[in-house]
């Protein structure tokens, strides 16, 4: 299947689009053409693509910082049972998206325009208001003649990348004989209903219902400088003085209570902000706000400056940076493994472990330093202890490819074959690699090495891989 790249979206649920009338009464017609289990089967071939695209950020800390926000706001949502996949797209325009089986995307732009977590929690709710709404399978109801790889294909056009915008409206065009622009226009009449009970979840979860008027007007703000950018089938419609006049009354009429920011939001901005740009020109950029004291939360312009400087390998004044933090901010995870990442950097090993230890002794499930401690111990040649870290918490982060990388990497460094491939091959399977996974757990088997108990499950594993890889080549034949 070909790999697409993200880029700038604007899914079918024009999640920033034009104010819509009342919503014509579906019933559930959507449930008989696509049913809660096809979703997920379509969510996963989505997900399939997003696990290969260059465009999304991999950093875990931005990772795990998008889903606990999501989670926080799905557990107020009025559907508990739909299953969620959050993720960041590198991209500077302002967009978020949410695609069929619970797929919600979140462009690295829309992060560094919101001024407080509730703005983006109010795009996050918005857009998992059109999941559990199941405004996408509604839609596609109404052309009853639509296959679901029809579905599948036009879910992946829309991650088609903008350096290519001819092959993106080939796709699309291919994807739907019916004509992408009437369901374009079909999904504005879902934008209300988003809005309404997005805000009820923002709301219940515990955020400023303000912040969906305020962040509206920014996306109002933004789409003007963006919009030209993008092919135009893509391109991000305008919201509406008349979409934002009816949240504005919605807030009007709940009750007002101040919500504290949580400060991780101005050090996640700060990072993707020394991330997204060359080492110099990130350490220019903190170094002027921070001269002219424009800045917001100065702990997170610091950490910015301090990340920038590593990228540039000035760890001399990055000190300076990390040293100021201990000092002045309270203690978080993101500070802790900075500090960890700093020693590790300066190669101080035995600082580098020992920080580690009592970072994970007051965070001992934040991944980012376990994560750490991991490779540390791998680049220290004492692989048994890498093992035993991430066989610990493999139970709370079963699905993580990169636990199974590690393990695999660590029994590598134990000569132990059946082990190392086997871990290799759980790293392709959550990555939605059957046929590499496959292949690893051929390995596995064919080892000299491993005890009766241990070839009993690799051969058990891989006769349940091919068995799931036989019923993907049924549905490829369809």
């Amino acid at each position: 299947m070909m790999k697409f790249k993200i880029t700038l979206i604007a899914s079918f649920f024009c999640c920033l689009s034009t104010f819509a009338d009342e919503l014509p009464d579906l019933g559930d017609s959507s449930q008989l053409i696509i049913s809660a289990k096809e979703e997920q089967a379509i969510a996963r071939e989505i997900l399939k693509e997003v696990a290969v695209s260059p465009e999304i950020v991999q950093d875990v800390e931005v990772i795990d910082y998008l889903k606990n926000l999501g989670d926080r706001l799905v557990a107020y949502s009025p559907n508990k049972r739909q299953q969620f996949n959050f993720f960041v797209v590198n991209e500077s325009s302002i967009n978020a998206f949410a695609m069929i089986g619970g797929v919600i995307g979140v462009h690295t732009g829309l992060i560094l325009a919101s001024n407080n977590e509730s703005e983006v929690a109010s795009v996050l709710g918005h857009e998992i208001a059109h999941v559990t709404q199941r405004h996408l399978p509604r839609m596609i109801a109404q052309q009853k003649n639509d296959s679901i790889r029809t579905v599948l294909g036009i879910a992946l056009a829309l991650l088609v990348a903008r350096a290519n915008p001819q092959l993106s409206a080939g796709t699309m065009t291919a994807a739907s004989a019916m004509g992408v622009q009437k369901q374009l226009d079909y999904t504005r009449d879902h934008e209300k209903e988003a809005d309404r009970v997005g805000f009820q979840i923002l709301t219940d979860a515990g955020f400023d219902g303000r912040s969906m008027v305020s962040f509206f007007n920014t996306l109002q703000r933004g789409s003007r400088f963006s919009e030209g950018a993008a092919p135009s089938f893509l391109r991000t419609h305008p919201i509406t003085a008349d979409r934002i006049s009816d949240i504005s009354n919605r807030v009007k009429e709940s009750r007002y209570k101040q919500i504290p920011d949580n400060p991780d939001f101005m050090f996640i901005k700060s990072k993707l902000r020394a991330m997204n740009s060359t080492p110099q020109s990130a350490v220019e950029t903190f170094e002027g706000s921070l001269k002219d004291k424009r800045y917001i939360n100065e702990g997170a312009e610091r950490y910015g400056l301090a990340i920038a400087y590593m990228r540039k390998n000035d760890f001399i004044k990055a000190r300076q940076e990390i040293d100021w933090l201990k000092v002045n901010v309270k203690k978080n995870a993101l500070i802790e493994t900075l500090v960890c990442k700093f020693e590790v950097s300066t190669n101080q090993p035995i600082q580098a472990l020992n920080l580690y230890l009592k970072a994970l002794n007051i965070y001992p499930n934040y991944r980012a330093l376990i994560y750490g401690l991991a490779e540390h111990y791998l680049m220290t040649s004492e692989p048994e202890k890498a093992i035993k870290l991430i066989n610990d918490k493999l139970n709370i982060y079963p699905d993580d490819s990169y636990f199974y990388e590690l393990l695999s990497k660590a029994y590598a460094k134990e000569g132990k074959e059946l082990l190392q491939y086997q871990a290799q091959s759980e790293a392709y399977y959550r990555k939605f690699n059957l046929p590499r996974a496959i292949e690893q757990m051929e390995f596995a088997v064919k080892s000299k090495d491993g005890n009766f108990y241990q070839k009993s499950i690799v051969e058990s594993r891989l006769k349940q891989l091919k068995f799931e890889n036989s019923l993907e080549d049924i549905k490829d034949k369809k």
